[in-house]
C-alpha cells in the first residue's frame, strides 16, 4: 500500500500546484500584456468610459443601431444563453415578440429578411459584434429618424466591417458599439 500511496500523494501535490499555483500566475501576467491590462478594453468618449469594446451592450433608441438581443440582460459578469431549443415553447415565443417588435420599429422589412442574429441571442449574451447585413438592414430606419441618407449609413457599416480573421476565419463583423459611436460624430 504505501509504495502506492506516496508516489500518488507526491504526484497529487505537484499537480495541484502547477494546475492551482503555477498556470493561474501564468496566465494573469500574460493578461497583464495584454491590451486592457487584463481588464478588458474600455472604449472612452472624451474622459468617460461609454463601453468595452468586447461586451455587447443594450441600445434601445431606435436612432441607433441595435445589437444582437441577451439572455442575460447584457450583464457582463455573468455571461450564457437561455439554454432553451429550438423546439422550446418560451423560446420560440420569445423570437416571436422580438421579430414583432423589430418589424414594428423597421416598417418596410419583410420577415424573411430578418437576418436571424437581430432576434436570437448568442451563446453567451453578450457578443457585441453583427454581420454587415444585419446592421444595414436598420440602416433605413436610422436613416429617417436622424434625417441622413441611408446610403450614408449603409458607407459607414462598410467602413466598420472588419473581414474574416486572416481573410479564412470566420465571417465578417460590425462591433456594435463603435458603429454607434461614429454615427454620433456624424454631422
Amino acid at each position: 500500500m504505501k509504495q502506492y500511496f506516496f508516489p500518488a500523494l507526491r504526484l497529487t501535490l505537484v499537480l495541484v500546484l502547477i494546475t492551482a499555483g503555477l498556470y493561474p500566475l501564468l496566465i494573469a501576467g500574460l493578461a497583464k500584456v495584454a491590451p486592457g491590462g487584463g481588464n478588458g478594453v474600455t472604449v472612452k468618449r472624451g474622459d468617460s468610459v461609454v463601453g468595452y469594446a468586447n461586451i455587447g451592450q443594450k441600445f434601445s433608441d431606435n436612432r441607433y443601431f441595435q445589437g444582437r438581443p441577451s439572455a442575460v440582460d447584457y450583464n457582463g459578469a455573468g455571461s450564457g444563453g437561455s439554454n432553451k431549443g429550438p423546439s422550446n415553447p418560451d423560446y420560440l415565443q420569445t423570437v416571436q415578440e422580438r421579430i414583432d417588435t423589430f418589424l414594428a420599429h423597421n416598417p418596410g422589412v419583410q420577415k424573411a429578411n430578418i437576418p436571424a442574429e437581430l432576434v436570437t441571442a448568442s451563446g453567451s449574451g453578450l457578443d457585441p459584434h453583427l454581420s454587415p447585413a444585419a446592421a444595414k438592414i436598420q440602416a433605413p430606419r436610422i436613416a429617417m429618424l436622424r434625417g441622413l441618407p441611408a446610403s450614408m449609413l449603409t458607407a459607414l457599416v462598410d467602413q466598420h466591417t472588419k473581414g474574416p480573421l486572416l481573410g479564412l476565419l470566420g465571417p465578417a463583423t460590425v462591433n456594435v458599439l463603435q458603429l454607434n459611436l461614429a454615427l454620433d460624430e456624424m454631422k
